[in-house]
């Protein structure tokens, strides 16, 4: 079978661009380190490694070093003209030559290696945006009894008491820990290894003598399991150092099906294990683990760019015949120099190219999830592994930018390097978590960046400018629009009177720049979410994303918490017709929910919509037909609650642009018809702590299975849930669809697992402890920024008040309502509700609170009058 020449570019284009997380590395050593740089190019040592300059990987690491550092470096000089260079440049700006050039955004180091002046962890933050460390185990217990080898006498309980308190007092620092147990005593860990073997193996340890090796097998098994249990309960990764390259080992012992017992052992069955280096040579049986236990990960780091070229080849493709590709990672295992990052992420990007793109032309992958294929491996997998967004890539004293969205361009390399200062109109790189620039290139080719704002009222706005115009003013100073565009109300273009913002003065939306990204149907055109500014570039008062932002950074500062969303995004695909000379709108099928046939209809539609938000960066939980006549869903995950309004604006975008072309209107429109079903934007709401949901119950904590801080918060929720239905169920059109027939749920309550009532908990699957809980009365006339400021408010009340949860009912209809607090019925009762409920005022502002009264009331005024006017919101929502 052939590639289409537009696909093998697609995907080429692809596995150039893609940032990496390299996600095993250790430390850079300084320039004058006696470490020696041909290390970049063998794993040889003593006298052999001076042999290294005869292999293919040296002259072809050269070739490429010497390409790196400058078009008129000379080949012919060797080795030395790329160390010349670099002591020019001087260490960091080597280092970040290097991992520009590579678009390395983050690194994972295992600092457990004493190298000559290697520089510390936090100096490779000035180098690489995002930097995490990996704890290594061994090193870690021989660390503890080295400082004691003065005479110390030892127990195993005197060690394994410090061993654990360290093990803990790192675990919320790290990304993971590392054992080198593969390549110390083998796989075959003995899981019912007894105290008595292990103290028996540590008197043997002590007995050989400084320095302190760990070699024996009883105790580095003893030590391993109790290190996978703290890494268990800390929800943290273990990485298995899996012995390649390692001379003074049988390397048989480190065959990965050793691990069967560990990996049978009930106690571990929660664990994440990676293992690293691909295996090698047992590529084949780690696939096979990672293919049949859920806790195995694969890494093919190490393997590249130490083995040939088709060696490479062969170990990426075994491990791809069986694991599943969203459980498979990339790191450089680099050491030392930073050129040693860059040859690793260069050969792991034409090995994938080589490896995706035999499985296109052999039918097994499409370019599209070839395309995703790459994402996951190079970043997304270890993103979600190692559970990233803990660490804070916010510094403001680092300049270095946490992405290269761009195809590498040595012309642009050298000219930073030797004029930073020059003005420019190319944007800098900042990371953005809807960055698609390696699926269409750099931003050069742009004419056009669309910047999108949402209105008081709910509405999607934006204003376009000119690529030179943005990148050479906007995109740091804004634009001004005049303050009466967040007094806009659903009913026309004008401002709503008693909001007080009118055309007189202005106000300035800023881009934020994390948030700009290629439009995928509009590729010469580009589209970012704006913040609201006063002309001082202070945040206003009126901006809904600072509301959201400032009240987030509350619940942080206050109780060190974070509070996670997920959208359910409901639509209907809807058909023109004319009827007596007017527009109107029909369903586009007469099927149920989750028909088949519905779906089949749909594929072409709801294949390009995914692919347009997997280029956006934008995963899809699921998708299915939904209840109403041509009405659909997608799910997004969980993430923090400002990124989840983000990701449903873009979402809502990409549903609209391809719903419009293939010949529909889609519309989000709570009741676009009384006949029909309603249509929300239900929202699924949890908390974490340190990446670690603390929402749910630690195991018979709780009788609801939800923990004491979940249960305050949510209690918060509810009490205020009356003023809050104002911010998340907006428009009068919205009570059309809480109060139809296919609700229910008119009193202050909740219910277990009912997706009708108001707010609902949900189990996580297998267990009896709730994840999370769901508020359905949110709709797509809600500002998002503002609904998820309102739920987090309430929350943050019913947190600083330690409310008590009260007990959830079956079914509303079975208890007597007079003994509950009635919900509104209408608008009209929810800004009653909101009028009353003070908190909103004190924590939102009081002039956004005004403002949104204002076009409220303005609204429930003017769709009172006349049931026509509805008919033009299905242009609007």
């Amino acid at each position: 079978m052939k590639m289409k020449k537009d696909k093998l570019i697609e995907l080429k284009r692809a596995v150039d661009s893609v940032e990496i997380v390299d996600a095993h590395s250790h430390n850079i050593v300084a320039l004058d380190s006696n470490y020696p740089f041909l290390k970049c190019f063998s794993d040889a040592t003593g006298d052999a490694l001076y042999n290294a300059p005869y292999t293919l990987n040296f002259k072809r690491g050269l070739r490429e070093l010497t390409e790196l550092y400058g078009p008129s470096l000379s080949l012919s000089l060797g080795l030395h003209t790329v160390l010349e260079t670099r002591r020019s440049l001087g260490l960091e700006q080597s280092a970040i030559t290097c991992f520009r050039a590579a678009r390395v955004s983050t690194i994972l180091i295992d600092d457990g290696i004493e190298l000559d002046k290697m520089v510390d962890i936090e100096w490779h933050k000035k180098v690489v945006p995002m930097v995490g460390r990996i704890l290594r185990v061994e090193h870690l217990a021989e660390t503890i009894l080295q400082k004691a080898a003065d005479g110390t006498t030892w127990t195993l309980d005197s060690f394994m008491e410090i061993f654990t308190k360290e093990l803990k007092s790192v675990a919320d620092n790290v990304v993971a820990f590392k054992s080198m147990v593969a390549c110390c005593s083998g796989l075959a860990i003995n899981t019912e290894v007894t105290q008595k073997e292990a103290e028996e193996g540590l008197s043997g340890v002590l007995c050989a003598g400084n320095p302190i090796r760990i070699s024996n097998k009883s105790f580095i098994d003893y030590i391993f399991m109790h290190a996978l249990e703290v890494a268990q309960s800390y929800d943290l990764p273990m990485q298995i150092h899996m012995g390649f390259g390692d001379k003074d080992f049988d390397m048989m012992l480190a065959n990965p099906l050793y691990l069967h017992n560990l990996l049978e052992d009930k106690r571990f069955t929660n664990s994440r294990l990676v293992l690293l280096h691909a295996s090698y040579p047992f590529s084949k049986e780690a696939s096979h683990l990672a293919s049949a236990y859920p806790q195995v990960y694969l890494d093919f780091g190490f393997a590249i760019p130490k083995l040939s070229f088709h060696g490479m080849i062969s170990s990426v493709n075994e491990l791809l015949k069986l694991a599943p590709m969203n459980k498979v990672m990339f790191s450089t295992d680099a050491i030392a120099f930073a050129e040693a990052f860059y040859l690793g992420a260069k050969r792991a990007r034409e090995v994938v190219f080589s490896v995706l793109h035999d499985a296109m032309v052999e039918g097994d992958l499409s370019i599209t999830k070839a395309v995703a294929a790459v994402k996951d491996i190079f970043a997304e997998n270890a993103k979600k592994f190692y559970k990233l967004h803990k660490l804070d890539v916010s510094s403001k004293d680092s300049d270095i930018e946490p992405h290269i969205p761009s195809p590498f361009i040595k012309e642009e390399l050298h000219g930073s390097l030797k004029d930073s200062s020059t003005d420019s109109d190319v944007e800098p790189c900042i990371s953005s978590y809807f960055q698609n620039e390696e699926l269409y290139g750099s931003s050069k080719d742009v004419t056009l960046v669309r910047i999108i704002w949402i209105d008081a009222s709910g509405q999607h706005r934006c204003r376009g400018v000119p690529r030179q115009r943005f990148y050479s003013f906007v995109k740091k100073h804004g634009i001004g629009l005049p303050r009466a565009c967040m007094g806009i109300s659903s009913i026309s273009d004008y401002p709503v009177e008693d909001t007080t913002l009118t055309c007189s003065g202005l106000f300035t939306i800023v881009p934020d720049l994390s948030t700009k990204c290629r439009i995928p149907w509009a590729k010469q055109q580009e589209m970012v979410l704006a913040n609201m500014c006063t002309k001082s570039g202070e945040p206003w008062e009126y901006c809904p994303r600072e509301a959201l932002r400032r009240i987030s950074k509350i619940l942080k500062d206050e109780f060190g918490l974070v509070m996670t969303a997920g959208f359910e995004v409901e639509f209907y695909l809807l058909e023109s017709v004319i009827k007596n000379d007017k527009e109107e709108f029909e369903s586009s099928d007469q099927c149920r929910k989750c028909h088949t046939a519905a779906f089949d209809a749909a594929s072409p539609m709801l294949e390009e919509m995914l692919g347009y938000l997997q280029s956006l960066n934008i995963t899809v939980d699921y998708l299915h037909k939904e209840a109403g006549k041509g009405q659909f869903e997608i799910g997004l995950p969980y993430t923090d609650c400002f990124r989840a309004a983000d990701t449903l604006i873009y979402t809502r975008e990409v549903i609209r642009k391809v719903g419009r072309k293939y010949g529909f209107h889609p519309t989000f429109l709570p009741k676009y018809s009384l006949d029909e079903w309603g249509c929300g934007s239900n929202v699924h709401i949890s908390l974490s702590k340190n990446g670690i949901n603390v929402f749910k119950a630690s195991e018979g904590s709780s009788q609801y299975g939800i923990s004491k801080i979940g249960q305050a918060f949510m209690s918060g929720v509810l009490d205020h849930l009356p003023a809050i239905l104002a911010f998340t169920a907006p428009h009068p059109t919205s009570y059309e669809r809480l109060y139809s027939k296919d609700w229910n749920g008119r009193v202050v309550s909740w219910q277990k697992e009912n997706n009708y009532a108001k707010i609902s908990t949900c189990r996580l699957p297998g267990a009896d402890v709730v994840g999370h809980f769901v508020c359905p009365a949110f709709d797509a006339c809600a500002n998002p920024y503002l609904g998820l400021a309102s739920i987090l408010t309430a929350g943050i009340d019913g947190l600083r008040k330690d409310l008590s949860l009260a007990a959830p009912v079956d079914r509303e209809s079975r208890v007597n309502q007079e003994d509950y607090r009635r919900l509104p019925d209408c608008l009209t009762d929810s800004l009653s509700a909101l009028e009353e409920d003070t908190l909103f005022k004190d924590m939102m502002g009081e002039n956004l609170m005004a403002c949104i009264k204002a076009i409220r009331k303005a609204e429930i005024n003017h769709y009172s009058e006349d049931e026509e006017p509805y008919k033009d919101l299905i242009y609007k929502f």
